[in-house]
């Protein structure tokens, strides 16, 4: 059987290798799972012309960040990648927290940085256990389908299909597997310390919620969360592509919609369209909540008192007058 090297740079070879890729940006925090990641790549592609570029992100969120950067540069010049690159980003949390903010300050210069370098696939390391509290997040929180199918394993950042594509080439493995990886090629990981923070709800996941799962329901609790997962990530796509074609029939964006034309649908269909027509005026996807979607639900079967308002994240405002819904920005 292969050993854990073999399985990581098997999965980053079935990633890159024959899909016409000339320059990958692979993200690098110094942590096992990222470093595992970048020396899989370097590895893969060296029969190949694919250039790799190396690309840490610095929060500015923990004492001595910039050094640890700086460390972490040397570290990934030192694997051969091709390239380095980092970057210094200010995370603004706007009210969905510093690890949301965090996340989409870094995957926002991620995709300008693959951008400069004319790379097509950006590669992320989140392994199954990252899958696994993925999944138990969005369960606590309550946040429906969308959530529990967990992180995906690939995707357009602010679904430009033009864009590079961010791609989780280990999802299917576990991060003892990455962490033994490194050990394999002698290379010495960075354990961050706000995975140990308590004040995080994903590291009270890490280290209370998933081992108190697997003692007391037995082994095996974070390969059937992620494929959980997987099963609901295929059922969500295919709601979301029906939901995408009955937008484009439905709804304009000067006019919004007909609301006699939405009451034919399906619940499961006609909150995504709704709620796709929300983050097409210009609300976060992360910040509109399912409360958000169900207040327009209500207001799809509303006609008295009009006109009706309903706040939405992003400073949107949905605007309910006689039979029109429509979208516009909060005045």
């Amino acid at each position: 059987m292969p050993g854990d090297l073999d399985e990581v740079r098997l999965a980053v070879r079935r990633s890159l290798v024959e899909t016409g890729v000339d320059t990958v940006l692979v993200a690098c925090s110094g942590g096992a799972d990222s470093l595992a990641l970048l020396a899989a790549a370097v590895h893969v592609t060296r029969p190949h012309a694919v250039r790799v570029v190396g690309a840490v992100v610095d929060h500015g969120l923990q004492d001595g960040s910039a050094e640890h950067t700086t460390r972490v540069v040397a570290q990934m010049a030192a694997l051969g990648v091709d390239e380095t690159v980092s970057a210094r980003v200010q995370v603004d949390d706007g009210g969905i927290g510093p690890e949301a903010g965090a996340r989409v300050a870094r995957y926002d210069v991620l995709d300008q940085m693959a951008h400069h370098f004319g790379a097509q696939r950006v590669l992320l390391g989140h392994t199954l256990d990252d899958q696994a509290e993925s999944v138990l997040l969005g369960l606590a929180r309550g946040s429906g389908g969308r959530s529990l199918a967990g992180m995906r394993p690939a995707f357009h950042h602010g679904d430009d299909p033009d864009g590079p594509l961010f791609v989780r080439p280990l999802l299917g493995l576990r991060r003892s597997q990455t962490e033994a990886a490194c050990a394999a090629e002698g290379l010495a990981f960075w354990d961050d310390p706000h995975n140990q923070d308590p004040r995080f709800a994903r590291a009270r996941v890490r280290h209370v919620v998933l081992p108190t799962l697997e003692r007391e329901l037995g082994p095996g609790i974070a390969e059937a969360l992620a494929r959980t997962a997987t099963q609901l990530y295929d059922d969500t796509g295919l709601l979301d592509a029906i939901a995408r074609d009955q937008l484009a029939e439905r709804y304009d964006d000067e006019t919004g919609f007909d609301v006699r034309t939405l009451e034919p649908l399906d619940a499961a269909i006609r909150d995504r369209v709704l709620r796709l027509a929300a983050i097409r005026a210009g609300c976060p996807p992360s910040e509109l909540t399912f409360a958000h979607v169900l207040e327009l639900r209500r207001q799809v079967a509303n006609d008295r008192n009009l006109p009706k308002h309903v706040q939405l994240p992003g400073h949107v405002t949905a605007i309910r007058e006689g039979d029109v819904l429509r979208f516009g920005r909060t005045i």
